[in-house]
């Protein structure tokens, strides 16, 4: 039950007010070693996630598997497969993306965004990254239109997808190395453009600073920058854009 139920039952004298608040102050679940934010979605318009890295194979089943028991859908991030093993014997129908090392499940499929997103990889190498976002922005009920390796050393392969590209609603664009494809694709559209730099590159892209610092000094005014390597903080900001 979400807040807004709540308050109308108590507003429509079905439920006591004691009732209500009792409602009103569980909207958690303390598991000891973490707190399940189950009411996120209804507060923020995302929904409880899990970061992996840093927990262990145990804590981030037990973490899926509360969530699978209470209804909700998983998405968890940085997982490997050693954690998608012991998920998937207490969520069945788990499915794992090594490249992006996602572990996802949904009760149901369904689409909410009013157009789609676009995720554009400069090259092959950044697809792990790319691949995250695409990830997560499926699972917070998005179209996603993935358009990979279009980096700025062969200009062209963007102009062949640039159809795709412009129709988006928004775009997440992923590059390493120097970070300049955000800058070449903010230029070109007229919608809102997330950069995300990758840590791909050689010595003096000091894994992923130099395309963090391009991507935040570009000349072009419609671009916004996420942190280094963070293909979910891309999506979970294209699908709140995308939803409004």
């Amino acid at each position: 039950m979400d807040i807004s139920e709540i308050l109308e039952k108590y507003k429509g004298g079905e439920m006591e007010l004691g009732e209500a608040l009792s409602h009103l102050s569980h909207r958690g679940e303390d598991m000891g070693f973490a707190h399940l934010d189950t009411d996120r979605l209804h507060r923020t318009g995302l929904p409880e996630m899990i970061y992996s890295a840093g927990k262990t194979t145990e804590q981030v089943k037990l973490i899926a598997e509360r969530m699978y028991i209470k209804g909700m859908d998983i998405l968890a991030t940085r997982a490997n497969e050693e954690m998608f093993e012991a998920v998937k014997r207490v969520v069945p129908g788990a499915v794992y993306n090594s490249l992006a090392k996602t572990i996802v499940f949904k009760h149901k499929e369904e689409l909410s965004g009013k157009g789609y997103i676009a995720v554009i990889s400069a090259g092959t190498s950044d697809l792990p990254v790319a691949e995250e976002a695409v990830e997560t922005a499926r699972f917070l009920n998005n179209q996603v239109e993935a358009i990979y390796d279009v980096g700025v050393a062969g200009i062209h392969r963007l102009f062949n997808k640039w159809d795709l590209i412009r129709n988006a609603r928004v775009i997440i664009v992923v590059a390493g190395m120097e970070g300049a494809l955000a800058s070449v694709v903010g230029g070109l559209v007229d919608k809102p453009v997330i950069g995300v730099p990758t840590s791909i590159g050689y010595g003096a892209n000091f894994q992923g600073l130099s395309a963090l610092l391009s991507m935040l000094n570009s000349c072009a005014a419609g671009v916004s920058v996420v942190n280094i390597d963070n293909g979910f903080g891309a999506a979970c900001q294209a699908s709140l854009i995308n939803k409004l």
